[in-house]
């Protein structure tokens, strides 16, 4: 049975503007899109951490609502760009995953993705498949379609330059793999973070190289974390998609307010402007947490969730003013608290540890490591009376 393509106006405007950063080239794509012919769209994710997190959902997400109008969708697994390591938006040189790192990383890939994409009606592709079967000729005639200016005038890799920084010949060679995957694919369209355009425009001129139609491009916003800068997992500022409802409720409680429209239109199926604000930031992130815990843990669990943070922090009146603190990512906790004279010396520390009476409220665990390292922003109850918020700087 052919699935139907839907070609409602309405419904396509918001698959383009929803959440999107750019749409190269978007009148083209509207086109298609209207036209009724089903759409091979593309998309690739790298397993460099085990875990997907909500900035990874954003592109997923869009697939999903490329899916619900009837388009095929192709998820690339990246097992062997993982290996060479995507640099978009990185300042410094990513270090090569093993083949080991990248199969431990792959173990749950398919149960998180299942989670946004229908899986019945997905392909499901891995690119060692053809990537690992080019050879240096071929390579060098990928190469051939990029000049060392374009690649030098790539913003992040000028900003390393300026700097005087390494680039290896590796990062350089990224783009060509992710572009000859929309060749193997045979892509019309391929979605990805504002971050990755320079990869994704690339897979228009390689797939010019093979004599195909060039695919349409369209980026997403990028989602900042728990500490206001981008979502990375090698930063820890991550809310993952499999966190435990408490976990995730609580951080999402966590975020900036500054966030919580953004997060909405991103991670929510609720619009921004369709909330009907509080004037305590506090309700809507409340609101905004029980959206995005009952997408990926359901009705009863997002209910539990919610009041289990009530219950933590309503019942047992956590102040609206406490102490606050300034602390640097990978900075000890334990310095943190010394040096602003909250605890009077690395033995109250410890026996506060060992009594396990550091607290983490965000998380709703006891600290129990002696030197734990602050990744994102904290809420700590310190024995039974004493709360602190510790900032990143």
């Amino acid at each position: 049975m052919m699935t139907k393509v839907i070609t409602d106006e309405k419904k396509i405007d918001e698959v383009l503007n929803r959440g999107t950063e750019d749409v190269f080239v978007k009148e083209h794509l509207r086109q298609q899109l209207l036209s009724g012919r089903v759409l091979r769209v593309k998309f690739g994710i790298d397993p460099t951490g085990p875990k997907i997190h909500l900035g990874r959902a954003i592109p997923l997400r869009k697939l999903r609502a490329f899916q619900d109008l009837g388009h095929k969708v192709i998820l690339i697994v990246g097992d062997f760009t993982a290996t060479i390591g995507d640099p978009s938006d990185k300042l410094e040189k990513r270090p090569m995953l093993t083949v080991s790192e990248i199969k431990k990383n792959m173990k749950d890939y398919k149960n998180q993705l299942g989670k946004i994409i229908d899986l019945k009606k997905a392909e499901f592709v891995y690119n060692s498949k053809w990537l690992g079967k080019l050879g240096f000729k071929e390579i060098s005639e990928l190469a051939e379609s990029f000049s060392l200016q374009q690649m030098s005038n790539r913003r992040n890799f000028k900003d390393r330059i300026e700097k005087n920084e390494e680039i290896s010949l590796r990062e350089l060679m990224y783009p060509l793999m992710q572009g000859y995957d929309s060749v193997a694919v045979k892509a019309d369209v391929e979605i990805g973070g504002f971050d990755q355009l320079f990869n994704l425009k690339a897979g228009r001129i390689i797939q010019r190289h093979y004599g195909m139609a060039e695919q349409d491009v369209l980026t997403l916003q990028m989602l900042e974390g728990t500490d206001g800068r981008k979502m990375s997992t090698s930063w820890g500022n991550v809310i993952t998609i499999v966190d435990k409802p408490k976990d995730m409720y609580g951080k999402v409680m966590a975020i900036k307010d500054e966030l919580i429209n953004k997060y909405f239109d991103l991670c929510t199926d609720i619009k921004s402007s369709e909330i009907k604000k509080a004037e305590n930031p506090k309700e809507d992130k409340m609101k905004l947490a029980y959206e995005i815990v009952k997408i990926y843990h359901g009705e009863k669990k997002v209910k539990e969730a919610e009041e289990n943070f009530v219950n933590t922090f309503s019942k047992k009146e956590i102040p609206e003013e406490m102490e606050k603190i300034k602390g640097n990512i990978g900075e000890i906790l334990s310095d943190i608290l010394v040096f602003n004279k909250i605890l009077s010396s690395k033995g109250e520390w410890r026996r506060l540890v060992e009594g396990n009476a550091i607290h983490d409220l965000i998380n709703n665990e006891n600290i129990t490591d002696q030197y734990f390292k602050i990744s994102k922003d904290l809420t700590l109850k310190i024995g039974k009376k004493r709360f602190i918020k510790i900032t990143l700087q």
